[in-house]
């Protein structure tokens, strides 16, 4: 029993350690998808995967229930610098659920976030600010119609 648990654990965590590779890593050893499944009871269940492109990004997540079912997958594409721009979550129905659109500054630095529901209506949106040294200082948080509804300010302490 013990030899199979110290099986059960190095499983996990040969897991866990591919699925926390860099970009890099991935790109390298030209990993196209990772998985990751439980195994409680003698039963094995599918918790997550995800598939990548040739570039080392993440191109589609999917998570699953449970019960070993597709809960939700995410679709993501990337601009040419490697940013992620759009990240389209659907539900287990393969149903779009909502679409967030990312947009970056000249200096690469995320400005806004776009979420939109499956009907394509605009629902809320983030907005960065930077500093002069490109440290992100403010996310503003807005309704659809533009109001805003929360501030989370990032502060940073230098020697």
């Amino acid at each position: 029993m013990k030899r199979i648990l110290t099986a059960i654990c190095c499983f996990i965590f040969c897991t866990f350690s591919l699925l926390a590779q860099s970009k890099k890593q991935i790109k390298q050893n030209k990993i196209t998808s990772t998985s990751v499944t439980v195994t409680e009871n003698g039963k094995t269940i599918n918790e997550s995967k995800s598939v990548y492109d040739s570039k080392g990004n993440e191109i589609e997540t999917v998570d699953y229930n449970k019960e070993g079912a597709i809960k939700a997958t995410h679709k993501l594409k990337y601009n040419s610098e490697g940013d992620e721009i759009e990240d389209d979550q659907y539900d287990a129905a393969n149903k779009l659920v909502e679409k967030k659109l990312t947009k970056y500054n000249m200096l690469g630095e995320k400005t806004e976030e776009l979420f939109y529901d499956g009907a394509d209506k605009l629902t809320k949106k983030h907005v960065y600010t930077y500093d002069g040294k490109g440290l992100r200082t403010e996310r503003k948080t807005l309704d659809a119609s533009g109001k805003v509804t929360a501030v989370k300010k990032y502060t940073y302490t230098t020697k």
